[in-house]
């Protein structure tokens, strides 16, 4: 089976629309150049709102437009962009927050492997992982932004503020804790109308949740699209005149039915020379035991064939599946990269929980329904 394209990290990405964002207000390059553009040159502006929903690929927001006016009236100058590979919420925020790829941020997955510690972490949860700041040192836009003289909110649930992935990939300002969406919207609309300077970040993940339970093609899934955008609506309304808005996401979502998923647990040929599993069911980082990566490898891909890219580690690393990769993080990408085709899942019953095991859509992969997301950009109305 022919490879996937590679995501195209050179032209414009998701890494590209915090850092066009904040050149639009005047924030340096991250060469320190005073007078810059950004990749999506995006027009001037004295203060801005981004905003990140979370699971709004760009292929699922395309089939309902018709239940989201607001994003329906944008269309004609939305753009796509690909997240990055993995296409899943720990890797796009590291890409979005610190404007680098994958294998630059070296935040390369749900679960992935701590180097010379013999274990892997979630980086969702963060639940005894490293120290964020020296497992992603690199400076976030957040940042650079507040450097500049930017008044610099986020906006989310609280259990975000000081979280691990919050510090690894979005430090830099003040957070202000709002639990609905609503209660997010107008954190952003005063904090935005209380600064002359600011950049306004606001997160939703209720698409994304209902997406995994029900499916990215429910009723649910819609329902919920029709609440955010009434939300993006009155938000957009709201701005002083010099404020741009931009939304955009993490990632999108494909549904995985469960009788068709292939399960580690009860495959004894996909468990000989593993030594440990990370990523997850559409993007797994298979670390194997020494010497075993090549039969490992082979071993997958027969399983496996159509329904998934097996490539080994460097194969994946020169295919460009993660943009340029720092020398320090190649060791946690697996031995052996599977990405799923189709609607595949890898699941291993023996280690992850029933509520995971339970989802429908799943994310992660190359395919451009997980890839995709839309850049909407609604300029200042007044520089």
């Amino acid at each position: 089976m022919p490879l996937p394209a590679a995501p195209d990290y050179a032209t414009a990405s998701l890494a590209d629309v915090l850092p066009s964002v904040c050149a639009s207000l005047g924030v340096p390059s991250a060469l320190g150049e005073p007078a810059w553009s950004g990749r999506l040159g995006l027009p001037v502006a004295r203060r801005a709102v981004v905003v990140l929903v979370d699971g709004l690929g760009a292929d699922q927001l395309a089939r309902r437009l018709g239940h989201a006016p607001w994003l329906r009236a944008q269309a004609a100058t939305t753009r796509r962009v690909p997240a990055g590979f993995p296409s899943t919420t720990a890797t796009s925020m590291g890409t979005f927050g610190t404007g680098s790829g994958p294998g630059e941020h070296g935040m390369l997955g749900y679960e992935v492997l701590v180097p010379g510690e013999d274990r892997v972490f979630n980086e969702l949860s963060w639940e005894d992982g490293p120290d964020p700041e020296r497992w992603q040192p690199g400076r976030t836009w957040f940042e650079r932004a507040e450097a500049a003289g930017l008044e610099v909110v986020r906006t989310g649930p609280g259990f975000f503020d000081g979280s691990g992935l919050t510090r690894a990939a979005l430090r830099g300002g003040r957070f202000a804790a709002a639990e609905s969406l609503a209660g997010r919207v107008d954190a952003a609309l005063r904090a935005v109308r209380t600064s002359p300077r600011a950049l306004v970040y606001l997160y939703w993940g209720e698409v994304d949740k209902l997406g995994h339970v029900h499916g990215p093609e429910s009723f649910e899934w819609t329902t919920e699209l029709e609440s955010v955008d009434r939300e993006l609506a009155r938000l957009a309304a709201g701005l002083p005149d010099d404020t741009s808005l931009t939304v955009t996401a993490d990632h999108g979502m494909v549904a995985c039915p469960h009788p068709t998923r292939v399960d580690v647990a009860e495959e004894p040929t996909l468990r000989e020379g593993v030594h440990l599993l990370g990523g997850e069911p559409r993007a797994t980082h298979v670390y194997c035991r020494p010497g075993a990566a090549a039969d490992v490898a082979a071993a997958w891909a027969a399983r496996l064939g159509e329904r998934a890219w097996v490539l080994r580690r460097e194969e994946a690393v020169a295919a460009g599946w993660f943009g340029p990769v720092a020398p320090v993080n190649l060791a946690r990408i697996g031995d052996v990269v599977v990405a799923a085709a189709d609607d595949l899942a890898v699941v291993d019953s023996a280690r992850m929980r029933p509520q995971l095991l339970a989802l429908v859509g799943m994310h992660g992969s190359l395919t451009g329904e997980e890839l995709d997301v839309p850049v909407v950009h609604v300029p200042a109305r007044v520089a």
